[in-house]
C-alpha cells in the first residue's frame, strides 16, 4: 500500500505545525541496539520541505539549517521516511 500524499506541500514555515504527534520527552527509552536499519540523510538532495517531519511516527526527524536531521538514540528504523521522501533525500542503510 503506498502512502497517501498530500496535495499542497507546505512552502512557507507558518503552514508546518509546530510539533509532530508527540510532545517532546514522550519516548523515554533510548533504542536497544534491535534496529536493523537506520536513515541517512543526503543534504545536497534534501530541499526542506519536511514532509519527513511530519510523517515520521516517533517524532525523531527534526528541522535543522533548513534541512532536517534524525535523532538516533530513538529512531525505530521504520523507513516511512524514506518511502514519503519525493526528492530522494533519504536512504535506508544497514545497522553496524
Amino acid at each position: 500500500m503506498k502512502p497517501y500524499l498530500r496535495a499542497h506541500v507546505p512552502t512557507a514555515l507558518s503552514e508546518i505545525p509546530d510539533a509532530t504527534a508527540y510532545e517532546a520527552g514522550y519516548l523515554v527509552t533510548k533504542n536497544a541496539g534491535w534496529r536493523s536499519v537506520r536513515p541517512v540523510i543526503d543534504t545536497a538532495r534534501c530541499v526542506g520541505c519536511l514532509q519527513c517531519y511530519l510523517y515520521c511516527p516517533d517524532g525523531v526527524i527534526f528541522p535543522k539549517d533548513g534541512k532536517v536531521a534524525v535523532d538516533y538514540d530513538f529512531c525505530k528504523g521504520c523507513g516511512i521516511c524514506s518511502k514519503i521522501c519525493r526528492p530522494g533525500a533519504i536512504g535506508m542503510e544497514a545497522e553496524k
